[in-house]
């Protein structure tokens, strides 16, 4: 192989591929970039056997990609992007000169860097499922960014360490929880397809970090019963699903309410925030006081101390106290769009919704804490 390709262009297309790479995986070809130049097209590939990427370059006047010599390499990710990185030359030359042996060159530098034989990559099967949508980057960002910080962290229940989609008779519902709260979008989707299944929040994140820049754009998603994937004139990226039913999280919604609370989100945010030094167990818990008389935000600890703050807000319904997680409602409260938001009670140890007043399509549930003081 031997190829010459404009430094920035290059370097961007190996930044994306890194995000499939675990640097410290126990395969060292998975901590890899595979390297393909055939056809006047520079294609890399990353993949931690989660999430697979594969970049493609084609030659253009911008990028000044000349494919001298057709060939494959692979490199270590963190020595080929450092390496890039590091040329000071807006031109770089990449061949492979004794086996797996690479030279880069770039004005006055050269490297020469130890590769692996691409045949000793994982055989990664990008054929793309039958089942294909069209959505536009606006909605799955906004998708991703409502509902997958609501996943949870821990191993224990894999199936809630992904964000759920169910497309049916035309309604897409998109839903994270991870046991004490949940977040839910759903919007209409022009499609005749059905489809349930559960994707890691990892991958989104990375979807969302990667290929959802141009929010007037759109991308086309291919599923399967074992995989995704996320594709754009440049970039697919591949990820497994999450085995096992997901919960039926509708019946954990209330639907009836004795008590709303409405205020602005931004104050809500902010006051929260206040408090979030004060922490109990390692965790900050707010307590909320409402009457049609006043609003009063409170958070104590025998051990630093305490605030309190009353809120501008509207409150109806009869006297009620309830406590929660500060951390979880902010994160709630965050992820709505528009300046005001409903809180609906239904009871001081019940489940309560968040919803805004500018955007019906998402809700958001938190669980209450009980305490004792």
């Amino acid at each position: 192989m031997n190829i010459t390709i404009a430094k920035n262009d290059l370097l961007s297309a190996l930044q994306d591929t890194a995000h499939a790479i675990s640097p410290n995986s126990p395969q060292p070809a998975l901590r890899g970039i595979k390297i393909d130049a055939f056809n006047d097209t520079l294609t890399l590939t990353g993949s931690d056997a989660d999430i697979s990427i594969r970049r493609t370059i084609e030659k253009s006047e911008e990028n000044n990609l000349s494919i001298i010599e057709e060939g494959s390499i692979l490199i270590e990710s963190r020595y080929l992007i450092e390496i890039v990185r590091k040329i000071d030359s807006e031109q770089i030359q990449i061949e492979v000169i004794d086996g797996a042996l690479t030279k880069f060159s770039g004005g006055s530098a050269v490297f020469k860097i130890n590769g692996m034989r691409a045949d000793d990559y994982p055989d990664i099967d990008f054929i793309k499922p039958s089942t294909s949508l069209l959505m536009s980057v606006s909605d799955l960002s906004s998708i991703i960014e409502q509902t997958a910080f609501a996943t949870s962290s821990k191993d224990t229940r894999p199936v809630l360490t992904g964000v759920n989609f169910r497309l049916e008779d035309g309604i897409l519902k998109c839903t994270a929880t991870d046991s004490y709260r949940l977040a839910k979008k759903t919007m209409p989707f022009d499609s005749n397809d059905s489809f349930n299944l559960t994707i890691p929040a990892k991958s989104l994140n990375e979807v969302r970090g990667t290929m959802l820049g141009d929010l007037s754009a759109s991308l086309e998603i291919a599923l399967s019963d074992k995989k995704a994937q996320f594709i754009t004139d440049k970039m697919t990226l591949q990820t497994r699903l999450l085995d096992g039913g997901y919960p039926e999280t509708d019946r954990l919604i209330p639907k009836e309410f004795r008590y709303e609370l409405s205020m602005n989100r931004n104050d809500l945010i902010h006051a929260i925030d206040r408090t979030t030094f004060i922490k109990n167990d390692n965790m900050t818990i707010n307590r909320l006081s409402l009457s049609e008389h006043e609003v009063i935000l409170s958070n104590r600890s025998q051990e630093i101390g305490e605030s309190t703050e009353t809120l501008a807000a509207v409150f109806k319904g009869e006297p009620l106290e309830i406590s929660f997680s500060g951390s979880y409602v902010m994160a709630a409260a965050r992820a709505l769009r528009g300046n005001d938001i409903k809180i609906s009670f239904t009871g001081e140890m019940k489940p309560f919704i968040m919803t805004s007043s500018d955007d019906d399509s998402v809700l958001q549930l938190v669980l209450p804490v009980r305490t004792y003081n």
